[in-house]
């Protein structure tokens, strides 16, 4: 079994990896490269507009080998993709590889809206190649390709020699992707001209570019006609999103036994599942199993004190019962009391988030979720999505509060930390007081919140302009703290400088810390966002392009909840509608 992933950069080690094995196909396979072509594809991936097209990297994966890859361009202001290279080495056969690596290639190019997918192929006609055997191998290119509904374009230049008299020139190939609207020759001659000048640009002097250009007369593009067999159907286009593609999504499955049944206390187990079931609707979402992580893992953003007691008392507290931090040390703080339940106060921040049995429980497989999303970006995906309660980014490096016990976008950013410079961007209405705290001396980790100010909103005693970092970490704490009267286009107006700051940090990865309490009648929030202006803010964070974990954080109107997480990550995947 293989699977087709995405290579965006060379930031993971085993992305490094497989950029180096697509370099050295492509030495085997293309010997008429020169060296500095084949180097160059690690800086045409971190830098995806320079040349005036984007440089996209899909290899496959067998079982941890790169057994091949596929190397595309798109011109996002034409609208238009090209194929560059697909190739396996040559010690293998494709065994299927090029097909399924050419359907990858054409349901991103549908993705991408364009006109359609170019490409060079060798000819098959005797009068433009001469070698009898390079003439087998071009007819069965071209008749793999003609399956698709993919043929060279007639009746123009493009097929010129560059030199009087040369072998084998290359025929253009378009693959309309299905699209029954032809081509017309004005778009024709604009896309051929970015192909020869931008790709080629070290090859084709002036006048052979506006020889070929002039040969795209107006009127449709015409095809050749079907040369071999009749087109197979083209494969259906499958899920709305190609598996590479997808959003991990990592469920806390034991959330619902964290139900406190109180009175007013909206963190309820309900919160999940009205999120939950329209993403598992939409196509975008790929679910994933938590994996267990050790206790080590916590205590590398938790105090070990404060975890251990957490974890004991919370045990020791019999089943059905709750207590209530109502005593807190502001004079002495280094002798705890002796009593489990009284020295609760001693490691929280408020007198309504209740120790039980389940509350660890309940975080503690919220961590192992966080945990997991942030290793299934490391590990290559682009985004992973922990869908979690109880929530957690007002926990402390040693205290508990606001619903919240352990942090775990703390952890999860903890986790990426390892292998690069890390952004958190906190969008939960209240401040992630917790997730400031635990970075504010580190300079590695970049955190950045959007927030109600504390003069009103909880918890009051933290989410300042001022408060900026401190040592190391001094200008690596940045808040927005906004007023109780906060709709989308005001909020959008504050997300972009957020998003300025985070672009400065050139980060290698981000966590968003999701909260969907911004919404319109949140029993816990004073704003007016709706479903559209979630979706505008997960298409503005797209805009970073980076690898990024969500985790979830408030969110309480459960009426709205489903269709605000839906947006946001419609705009975030890049798919979402108007």
């Amino acid at each position: 079994m293989f699977r087709i992933r995405r290579i965006h950069d060379d930031t993971l080690p085993q992305d490094r990896e497989a950029i180096a094995t697509a370099q050295s196909i492509l030495r085997e396979q293309f010997q008429l490269l020169s060296r500095e072509e084949i180097e160059e594809l690690p800086g045409l991936l971190r830098d995806p507009v320079g040349h005036g097209f984007r440089t996209v990297l899909f290899v496959a994966d067998v079982r941890g080998a790169i057994q091949g890859f596929a190397l595309l361009m798109h011109f996002p202001d034409l609208r238009f993709c090209y194929l560059d290279f697909i190739s396996v080495p040559k010690a293998m056969t494709s065994r299927g590889l090029g097909g399924a690596l050419y359907e990858r290639m054409r349901q991103e190019a549908r993705a991408l809206k364009s006109w359609g997918l170019f490409f060079e192929c060798l000819p098959d006609d005797p009068a433009l190649c001469a070698d009898p055997g390079a003439l087998a191998q071009n007819r069965a290119r071209l008749r793999f390709y003609e399956r698709y509904g993919a043929r060279p374009v007639a009746g123009t230049a493009y097929e010129t020699p560059l030199k009087p008299g040369g072998d084998c020139p290359p025929y253009l190939v378009l693959d309309a992707l299905g699209r029954e609207r032809p081509l017309s020759g004005r778009t024709a001659r604009r896309i051929v001209r970015a192909i020869l000048e931008r790709k080629y640009r070290d090859v084709c002097p002036p006048e052979y570019v506006d020889l070929v250009v002039r040969s795209f007369r107006d009127g449709p593009v015409a095809l050749r006609p079907p040369r071999y067999a009749a087109p197979a159907p083209a494969p259906a286009p499958g899920p709305s999103l190609p598996p590479d593609r997808r959003i991990a999504l990592v469920v806390n499955d034991r959330h619902e036994i964290h139900h406190v049944r109180e009175r007013g206390y909206v963190e309820a187990p309900v919160r999940v599942s009205r999120i939950l079931e329209p993403l598992r609707r939409s196509g975008l979402f790929e679910e994933i199993p938590a994996h267990r992580f050790p206790d080590a893992r916590i205590k590398e953003v938790h105090d070990a004190d404060y975890v251990d007691y957490l974890k004991r008392v919370c045990l020791r507290i019999p089943a059905g019962r709750s207590v209530y931090p109502y005593v807190f040390p502001i004079r002495n703080q280094a002798r705890p009391p002796r009593e489990l339940p009284v020295r609760a106060g001693y490691y929280c921040i408020d007198t309504f988030t209740p120790l039980n049995p389940n509350a660890w429980r309940a975080a503690r497989r919220a961590a192992d979720c966080a945990l997991t999303a942030a290793a299934a970006v490391a590990d290559g995906r682009r985004l992973a999505y922990a869908l979690v309660r109880p929530p957690g980014h007002h926990a402390e490096r040693r205290s508990f509060g606001g619903f919240c016990y352990l942090n775990n976008s703390a952890l999860a950013a903890q986790h990426l930390s390892r292998l690069g410079r890390v952004a958190v961007l906190d969008l939960d209405y209240h401040h992630g007081n917790g997730t400031q705290h635990i970075f504010y001396s580190r300079a590695d980790v970049l955190t950045v919140s959007i927030h109600g100010h504390p003069s009103f909103a909880y918890p009051y005693f933290s989410g300042f302009r001022e408060e900026r970092g401190e040592g190391e970490g001094l200008g690596f704490n940045r808040n927005f703290p906004l007023g109780e009267r906060v709709d989308g286009h005001m909020y959008r107006n504050v997300l972009r400088r957020a998003l300025d700051v985070v672009r400065a940090f050139k980060p290698d990865f981000l966590v968003l810390a999701l909260g969907l309490d911004p919404a319109k009648g949140d029993p816990t929030g004073t704003w007016t966002l709706t479903a559209r202006d979630f979706l505008a803010n997960g298409r503005m964070v797209a805009e970073l392009d980076l690898p990024t974990v969500v985790v979830q954080e408030g969110g309480y109107r459960t009426r709205s909840l489903g269709a605000n997480a839906r947006h946001f990550f419609l705009g975030l995947s890049g798919f979402g509608g108007s």
